[in-house]
């Protein structure tokens, strides 16, 4: 809040008032306030789709949750449409926003290859149930997200072969806690899946952060031999690329300024 002190002749006034021009209070308590209301969602992503279908709703695209959330906290927009475990991280570190009991979606995440890539489609796969059935999924994901958090960091195996040359991931930097950046390292739940995966199947890993929404075009043109930042399967993104089976579940939700 910014607050504005006019002098008169006869007394010092202060006046409290919105750094942006925008309303200080929160007016979003559900799914139900939405309408009509400005949202902010990061561009490409599932909150985008979602908030397309909200009657009367202006929709405000940032290049990363991040950026949405300062917007919200600055008073710019009213509400922010984002995937919980990033909200969680973004309201564990802001003590004046808050992530709402409302969901709003459930969904997927899964790797994504070129839709001519079947073999490398199965080879995942096939890493992934064993991953899967030896817990080595389930302790990634506990290392960044609930009560073990950071007690059970993935390393690779010693002598781990990777004679199978070298697998490139695109991804978003921008998406705590499945990708962020630890100086110039991406770090995060989805790389060190990716990197198990390398591990069971004899790859290098290079990851390439960029835009979330280039990181399928990536796979389609090449650039990368897979996509993986926290990505829903969609019918519409089915006809772009080929899906791994899932790797975890996650759900939709509402960030707003505290009352």
């Amino acid at each position: 809040m910014l607050k504005k002190i006019i002098a008169t002749a006869s007394a010092v006034f202060i006046i409290a008032g919105c750094m942006t021009g925008c309303a200080e209070t929160n007016t979003v308590h559900s799914s139900k306030d939405l309408e009509d209301k400005t949202i902010g969602v990061q561009l490409g992503t599932t909150g985008e789709i979602l908030a397309a279908d909200i009657p009367g709703a202006k929709i405000e695209k940032y290049n990363s949750g991040e950026d949405a959330v300062k917007n919200l906290r600055e008073g710019n927009i009213d509400a922010v449409i984002i995937d919980s475990d990033p909200a969680r991280v973004y309201a564990e570190k802001n003590d004046d926003i808050q992530v709402l009991d409302d969901i709003l979606a459930k969904e997927d995440y899964a790797i994504a290859v070129a839709l001519d890539n079947s073999a490398l489609q199965g080879e995942i796969n096939s890493a992934l149930a064993e991953l899967k059935s030896d817990g080595t999924i389930d302790r990634i994901i506990g290392n960044y997200i609930g009560s073990d958090k950071g007690n059970s960091p993935y390393t690779s195996p010693a002598g781990t072969d990777r004679s199978k040359g070298t697998l490139t991931m695109a991804t978003n930097a921008e998406f705590p806690p499945y990708e962020s950046l630890d100086t110039e390292t991406v770090v995060g739940i989805d790389a060190d899946i990716m990197q198990a995966i390398c591990d069971k199947l004899g790859y290098e890993l290079k990851i390439k952060d960029m835009a979330f929404s280039a990181v399928l075009s990536a796979v389609e043109s090449g650039e990368a031999d897979v996509a993986m930042s926290g990505i829903t399967v969609t019918e519409e993104r089915k006809k772009q690329v080929l899906f791994c089976d899932p790797y975890t579940t996650s759900t939709q939700v509402i960030i707003t300024r505290k009352d």
